[in-house]
């Protein structure tokens, strides 16, 4: 029996490695998550855009990890573009208006976000809407810049999503329109033009509005010709003037606190880490029983009231003291009957002899005789052996009959 469960550990054991190598060999999956971050190399962060922007506006481009209304009281001073790419840029009501306030005073706001703010949409009077590809098409999105300096005709295609956000209102005495989305129809039924980015005027600033961020993620601007999408829109800046990139309203972490993001973030280091998980597990399975030395068996100590209470009985019967043992006798039966049929022994009538009957099982006659010959045997100057065994004799009787025994 042995044997076999030493076979079945093996076959485990054997599996389980099996099942790890085949694990650890497998391709590392694409992370899509949208996060937005500068230091993410994932399709939908923004390393590649930092990393252009960097070589490009070299050291007019600050990073801004505080969230803006921090960064607009703190610094009186900031002048140029405050750039906003996430898949969602919302500020509150404080944060905004102190963001128009600041784009009135000469400044560009360029927000890239898949929705936006109310009270960015009441101020400058637009709407926004979903656009979807038609039932069985292949969800790819064409988008088109309508600057005729930035190659109008060209196209640029994104199929990762099955929908694309448009203005579907907007204020058109004051608004430029910058670029267009659609999904192509092959009998050219739709002619309605969906416009995704746009720019107006703010008091003495600009403000650009793009409801394609993903325009600007590692994915898009790396696949085919769709950087110059990308750089098409980024013209729009003044790069001669600070450009503030703001870390704050991302939907990922720039940075991890947690240790573990080391160890699970790296191929190798995860799967030590997983093995020695695993070796604890077998460590307590197999290693981890109970061990401990044997308990020594303590005899108990005896119970020796009662050799004690007859070896007083022995003095009290060999010294002839059978006049103090029968008051003994007597005064402990008396307790008995306090503490058993809860009476009071010190009035003893008929009424008392009558109560005690009743309750323990005896007839009048008898618990009159018993208490009767008590009486006697204290009043008795000399008591014999004989009378103290038979008063001990009634006394076990009445019990023995009082218990239903």
């Amino acid at each position: 029996m042995r044997k076999k469960g030493s076979i079945y550990l093996i076959i485990g054991v054997v599996t389980l490695v099996i099942l790890m190598l085949f694990q650890y060999s497998k391709p590392k999956e694409i992370n899509w998550f949208p996060s937005f971050v500068a230091q993410h190399k994932i399709p939908y962060g923004t390393y590649v855009l930092n990393d252009l922007m960097e070589n490009k506006y070299k050291d007019n481009l600050i990073q801004i990890t505080q969230p803006p209304f921090e960064a607009l009281q703190s610094a009186d001073s900031l002048r140029g573009t405050y750039f906003f790419v996430n898949n969602d840029v919302l500020f509150g009501k404080a944060e905004l208006n102190s963001l128009l306030d600041w784009t009135s005073k000469g400044n560009t706001l360029f927000i890239a976000s898949g929705s936006f703010d109310e009270q960015l949409q009441d101020t400058l009077n637009f709407e926004t809407s979903a656009l979807y590809a038609d039932f069985g098409e292949t969800p790819k999105q064409v988008h088109q810049l309508l600057n005729p300096n930035l190659k109008s005709n060209a196209t640029y295609t994104f199929s990762k999503d099955d929908y694309a956000i448009y203005f579907s209102k907007i204020d058109t005495l004051n608004t430029t329109l910058i670029g267009q989305v659609d999904y192509p129809v092959e009998d050219g039924s739709d002619t309605q033009k969906h416009f995704n980015v746009i720019q107006q005027n703010f008091g003495k600033g600009t403000i650009l509005l793009s409801a394609f961020p993903n325009a600007f993620t590692n994915y898009f601007i790396l696949k085919d010709n769709n950087r110059d999408y990308t750089a098409g829109l980024l013209s729009y800046i003044d790069g001669d003037r600070p450009i503030y990139m703001d870390n704050h309203h991302k939907s990922g972490k720039s940075f991890y606190t947690s240790p573990m993001y080391i160890f699970l973030n790296n191929k190798e280091l995860k799967w030590a880490y997983y093995i020695v998980l695993i070796g604890a597990l077998v460590y307590v399975i197999f290693e981890g029983k109970r061990k401990q030395r044997a308990i020594p068996v303590i005899v108990p100590l005896k119970n020796q009231t009662l050799a004690f209470t007859r070896t007083i009985a022995d003095m009290y019967f060999e010294k002839g003291e059978q006049k103090s043992i029968t008051e003994h006798k007597i005064a402990y039966f008396l307790e008995y009957i306090r503490s058993h049929f809860y009476m009071d022994t010190i009035k003893q009538d008929d009424v008392f002899y009558r109560n005690l009957a009743a309750r323990s099982n005896h007839s009048y006659e008898e618990v009159k005789d018993l208490f009767q010959y008590m009486e006697k045997l204290k009043k008795s100057s000399v008591i014999t052996n004989a009378d103290l065994i038979q008063l001990n004799t009634e006394i076990e009787k009445f019990k023995v009959k009082a218990h239903g025994k």
